[in-house]
């Protein structure tokens, strides 16, 4: 009845995950490589509206983040500032069992100014320089299951993690422990532990015993994460003939991220004898980091009604620096203890940290514009459809040493972490579509996106759909935006992974409603 699993990993993935994953004080994990590349297109309330294609239309500011040769369609200065709000809903489906959490946030959409300088020759018409900021991926989420397991329970990967280090009880747990979050905790209150069977010493999990006489473990896990990624863009861009424009810009990704995991086993039981009662395991991890990233763009107009964009993202490379403590207590049975726990008892009494280099994968970018002449009868109207898409190389983000002189051990563990995300990632297409009807000062606009799922192997379908419209204001070197966009996300969530089992996962379906507004003015 209980028994929902699937083989996510291979059995070599898994045994990275369990037994190299201590081998630093703070280590990364596979999931740290798409958080920084999977999320729809950011931007102004214009640019959100039309479902992010900016790859061939430019004239707006969000263009130096997509295709930076837009920005050379600019004659006149101006100034925008994008705030923004969030509405989060999400839906968790976890071993048949249902939950449903609501939380709001203010965000921040593209913002700055740009200044253009016209030299009013036939080929050299203008030039223009940007400086922008905008929140990429906002990171603001709350993610909460529970259900019951009959089957497997997470602190089996502590045991798992223990069997593979080849070390006593005694060196896990001193100061300087080489599993100083998971196994060490989890030996110092006997939530794990040594035991003898038919003459062999074996590793056995407290919870083990419930699900070896046929009883289900009541599972919780509940993780709040907040912060994002940001990036500071200045981008140059030239308009030549106003058949080629042409631009470049030098990103600033700036990364703030926190978790704070929670998660709960109970027997569920009435047995008081079976030696378990329950654990809760809290995990508190942040990151910070900057770094540098270079993007160049081309658009080709070779009608006035026709644009065609091409443009290429290099890898953002990021400096991290990461922070982590995590707390363990254990309530056993025959006989009664109650232990508690922080791994700052095996880390010298201080916050784990670990600082490291991450590159983000590349992305290209091809799209086509079809702009919409005068109609004599309907009040001048014009309007444009477009379209873009895109291809990102999720399976080519890597992470190294910050050390200048790293040792065997980091380089093995780096080394093995980057074969585990080229394996479980692969690159995807994202679609974007999107139009605009203007009429006199005031414009309609609509439009969609679809973001293809990152995993080469997922036990569910993983996407991102966005459906957006809005309207826009323009007179006299004012404008005024206003944008919805519904954003719904399919994705899962791995509450624990073992070597020797099948793992579980939670179903997480996220739909999100954004409202953007941006203001500007020419001057």
């Amino acid at each position: 009845m209980f028994i929902k699993k699937f083989p996510l990993y291979s059995k070599a993935i898994l045994f990275f995950t369990l037994s190299s994953v201590s081998a630093l004080t703070s280590a990364q994990v596979p999931e740290d490589a798409v958080r920084y590349s999977w999320f729809p297109q950011n931007g102004t309330a214009r640019s959100l509206a039309i479902g992010g294609t900016m790859g061939s239309l430019g004239g707006d500011l969000s263009a130096g983040f997509v295709n930076p040769a837009g920005i050379g369609f600019y004659r006149t200065n101006e100034a925008v500032l994008t705030p923004g709000f969030k509405l989060n809903n999400i839906k968790t489906n976890y071993r048949d069992f249902s939950v449903n959490e609501k939380s709001n946030h203010f965000s921040l959409g593209t913002s700055g100014v740009v200044f253009a300088r016209n030299d009013r020759t036939d080929w050299n018409k203008s030039n223009a320089i940007a400086v922008a900021f905008t929140q990429t991926a906002n990171f603001n989420n709350t993610i909460h299951y529970k259900g019951f397991n009959n089957y497997s329970s997470f602190s089996e990967q502590f045991a798992e993690e223990f069997a593979g280090l080849n070390q006593s009880i005694s060196d896990v747990l001193n100061t300087n422990s080489t599993a100083p979050y998971t196994a060490a905790p989890a030996l110092f209150t006997y939530l794990i532990d040594t035991i003898t069977i038919s003459n062999k010493l074996v590793i056995k999990a407290a919870p083990e015993y419930v699900l070896d006489a046929g009883k289900a473990l009541k599972q919780e896990m509940t993780k709040n994460t907040k912060g994002g990624l940001y990036e500071l863009a200045f981008t140059y861009a030239g308009n030549n003939g106003d058949q080629w424009l042409w631009g470049g810009t030098l990103g600033v990704p700036l990364v703030n991220y926190e978790s704070n995991t929670v998660y709960t086993e109970r027997d569920t039981s009435s047995d008081n004898t079976n030696y378990f009662n329950s654990f809760t395991y809290a995990d508190n991890y942040s990151t910070k980091g900057a770094g540098l990233n270079v993007k160049l763009g081309l658009i080709y107009r070779p009608k006035e009604y026709l644009r065609f964009g091409l443009a290429v993202h290099t890898p953002s490379y990021m400096a991290h620096s990461d922070s982590r403590e995590t707390n363990l207590q254990t309530i056993l049975e025959n006989p009664n203890s109650n232990l508690n726990v922080s791994s700052t008892q095996f880390t010298n009494g201080t916050r784990g940290e670990a600082k490291y280099i991450q590159s983000s994968p590349w992305r290209a970018l091809l799209s086509g514009s079809y702009v919409f002449r005068e109609v004599e009868d309907v009040a001048k109207q014009r309007g444009f459809i477009s379209a873009d898409i895109e291809y990102v190389n999720h399976s080519g983000s890597r992470f190294s040493s910050d050390n200048e002189q790293p040792t065997t051990t980091e380089e093995a563990y780096y080394k093995q972490l980057n074969s585990v995300v080229k394996d479980i990632y692969k690159g995807n297409i994202n679609l974007r579509l999107g139009g605009e009807l203007k009429f006199n000062t005031i414009m309609a606009r609509a439009g969609f996106g679809y973001y293809g799922s990152p995993y080469r192997d997922a036990p569910s379908d993983a996407n991102m759909m966005t459906f957006s419209g809005g309207m826009g204001y323009r007179n006299k070197g004012f404008f005024a935006d206003l944008t919805y966009v519904h954003l719904v996300t399919n994705d899962f969530d791995v509450p624990y992974r073992l070597q020797a089992k099948q793992n579980t996962f939670a179903n997480v379906t996220r739909k999100t409603g954004n409202i953007t507004a941006t203001i500007g003015v020419k001057f």
